[in-house]
């Protein structure tokens, strides 16, 4: 096939994706002083996050020396996002306050209200693509969430002119569609009208 720029301009609908227009959406454990406020925040601090990755595992067998492969499981890796730290502290001490309800650090317990993963210490949360237009194009749903990770904040007498920032890492039981299928087709008449006008 010929080189085309007039079909590859075609083709990519909407000028193609950004990566930094999303927005992340985190739920806090009930247990969480001011989780609710942390939660709100969140939707402008989180910094940076990933789309999830999607992983099949395989289930090998063998036939006369002849490997077959056949499907197997999802697995789910964990999830990292990027938090701005502002002078409050509202989202890092949300996060401590919610590990800490996990494991305590003096009595290695986890708080009675945490005792469960349902409706305890595990939250959905959400990260959502935005088209250029502003209107939701993607969603992903993370269902039974929870920290393992928090990051250290690094200090420096040196570093001038910088924003704190520190990373969270999550696990969760699995991720589904958040159904963003009307956004998609309000992005797609967004752009075809745009060509129109």
């Amino acid at each position: 096939m010929a080189f085309d720029v007039t079909q590859f301009r075609a083709a990519l609908v909407g000028d193609g994706a950004r990566p930094n227009l999303f927005q992340v959406e985190l739920d806090f454990p009930d247990y969480v002083a001011n989780g609710g406020a942390a939660g709100f925040k969140s939707t402008f601090m989180v910094s940076s996050a990933t789309l999830p990755e999607s992983i099949l595992g395989t289930a090998p067998l063998f036939y006369f020396g002849r490997e077959v492969k056949l499907a197997g499981n999802r697995q789910y890796q964990p999830w990292n996002v990027t938090v701005i730290n502002d002078e409050d502290f509202l989202i890092r001490n949300a996060m401590e306050s919610w590990f800490a309800g996990i494991n305590s650090p003096e009595g290695n317990i986890r708080d009675i209200r945490a005792a469960t993963l349902d409706g305890g210490y595990g939250v959905d949360a959400r990260v959502t693509q935005y088209s250029k237009t502003g209107i939701p194009i993607k969603t992903y749903k993370f269902v039974g969430l929870f920290p393992i990770n928090i990051s250290d904040i690094a200090l420096n007498w040196q570093s001038n002119d910088q924003i704190e920032e520190f990373s969270v890492t999550f696990d969760y039981q699995y991720w589904v569609d958040g159904g963003s299928d009307l956004g998609a087709a309000l992005a797609l008449g967004a752009t075809v009208l745009g060509e129109i006008l």
